[in-house]
């Protein structure tokens, strides 16, 4: 029965004892929605407590299809990086899957079979916009890969700053092999992690490697073996996280927009980004904090001002 009919039925019943049962019917109808909407859930955002406050986890979790990057994953793929990019209070994101044994194993070529030529084009820049959007969030983000990381799912890790692998995890842009080119921005960010001839080696080959073979070539930071539970790449990325907390807030972001912008030009235009990033913090709270902080021998208490 539909919880509209039941509110009707509610609004009607002059009894009280009838009136507190349909009041109570309509309450755990609500509950029970709230919970299938829950379960139904393909990308969930947490914000943690205690000694890990200012960390957000951005979990991916659609087991049936390994975590394939589909229309209704996008879109809630979306909502958690829209969340984050506006709250001031966080100092770092890690990007991590519940799905054991899978980071993302990239598109969902059953979703993209049977999209049409006019509908293909616009899917892929939507993909390629929400992968650009983590790239964008002012904040460090980190990628903790315990499993597959294949085409756009690998093109989600690249777009993080940094990257951490359990040594079993397999990795790849293999958009090759379907006579495609990765999409997601792989053919640049995999370029500028690792140089071109090497990035042009692997996705010429649609070469899959593991996780320790991605940190000697440099796409990932860390590669680390994996646990009984496998997460040990989430486990690793909550210990930068840790490391980075202390940091003060509005420096992680200038010093991110510094290097993010200042990679892609020549040395004497990246300067003046990072003339730029300085300027955002002189002025801050933080700052004064920071100098006063060392002067008293105490740790720092940042604001975020």
């Amino acid at each position: 029965m539909a919880t509209f009919t039941l509110n009707r039925m509610h609004l009607l019943c002059r009894n009280t004892h009838c009136r507190s049962f349909f009041a109570g019917f309509i309450q755990r109808a609500q509950l029970s929605t709230l919970e299938s909407v829950r379960k139904n859930e393909q990308c969930k955002l947490e914000y943690l407590g205690g000694e890990n406050n200012g960390i957000a986890v951005i979990s991916m979790e659609r087991p049936e299809a390994r975590n394939a990057l589909g229309k209704q994953f996008l879109r809630e793929f979306a909502d958690c990086t829209n969340v984050v990019k506006f709250d001031k209070n966080l100092r770092v994101v890690i990007l991590r899957s519940l799905v054991k044994g899978v980071f993302c194993a990239g598109a969902d070529l059953k979703e993209r079979a049977k999209m049409t030529n006019e509908e293909t084009g616009p899917f892929v820049a939507g993909l390629r916009a929400s992968v650009s959007e983590v790239a964008n969030l002012p904040m460090p983000v980190v990628a903790a890969i315990d499993g597959f990381a294949l085409g756009g799912g690998l093109e989600v890790a690249l777009a993080c700053d940094i990257r951490v692998s359990s040594d079993d995890a397999k990795m790849g842009l293999v958009e090759t092999r379907l006579a495609i080119i990765p999409g997601g921005g792989g053919t640049q960010r995999l370029a500028r992690a690792i140089g071109p001839a090497k990035a042009k080696e692997l996705i010429f080959a649609a070469r899959v490697f593991n996780g320790k073979e991605a940190a000697e070539m440099g796409v990932v930071n860390h590669s680390v073996e994996q646990n009984s539970d496998g997460d040990a790449a989430y486990q690793r990325a909550l210990k930068l996280g840790q490391e980075i907390l202390p940091q003060g807030p509005v420096a992680l972001r200038a010093a991110k927009f510094a290097i993010n912008r200042g990679s892609e030009v020549d040395i004497a235009s990246g300067l003046s980004f990072e003339e730029a990033g300085y300027s955002q913090v002189i002025n801050t709270k933080d700052r004064l904090e920071g100098l006063s902080a060392f002067k008293e021998k105490r740790p720092p208490r940042f604001s975020g001002e």
